[in-house]
């Protein structure tokens, strides 16, 4: 099991080593990450992304999960095991972050912030906000459930509701986050 795997594993509650492997697939949400990293891995090698990328197909309906395979993220990657709706398109995101259900984060089509965002480390997104547009998240930001994000989030903030409101506070993801890698 390669580095990037192994701390999305650790995410989710601590798990390691071949059986949490085995523990951390009965997760929908890891399951679904394992997959998305293996179609990343595997684009040199046709037969393995072929398989990878039809397991990832039916995954994606059969939970509704769906992250572009062209999405940059960084380890220890936490995708809630609720199954809902998440929907991520080609951004960046850094280490521990966390993406509840009924989440989207995707571009801008039009204005200023026409383009896709760019999240920091230690991002937790509550369930039903959306982030859309070319816009920076900070590190250690938490985003409040049904939150609207177009705009850009300075590092150690809360940002809560619709239209969002910053909130300055030092850890706001202290109890949010657990096993960073």
């Amino acid at each position: 099991m390669n580095s990037v795997i192994a701390s999305d594993l650790y995410r989710h509650r601590g798990l390691k080593g071949t059986l949490g492997l085995l523990k951390g697939l009965s997760y929908p949400g890891f399951r679904y990450t394992y997959l998305l990293r293996k179609v990343s891995q595997s684009r040199q090698k046709f037969i393995a992304s072929c398989f990878y990328k039809v397991l990832l197909r039916r995954y994606r309906y059969k939970y509704g999960f769906e992250i572009n395979p062209d999405a940059k993220i960084e380890d220890g990657f936490y995708l809630t095991s609720h199954c809902s709706s998440v929907i991520i398109g080609p951004i960046t995101m850094g280490k521990n972050c966390n993406v509840s259900h009924s989440v989207t984060i995707g571009r801008g089509i039009a204005g200023e912030r026409k383009g896709r965002p760019t999240l920091g480390d230690d991002v937790w997104i509550g369930p039903g906000s959306i982030i859309v547009g070319k816009i920076v998240i900070g590190n250690d930001v938490l985003i409040a459930p049904n939150t609207f994000v177009n705009f850009d989030v300075p590092d150690h903030s809360i940002v809560i509701g619709s239209p969002g409101k910053i909130i300055a506070k030092e850890n706001p993801t202290k109890d949010y986050i657990h096993y960073k890698v």
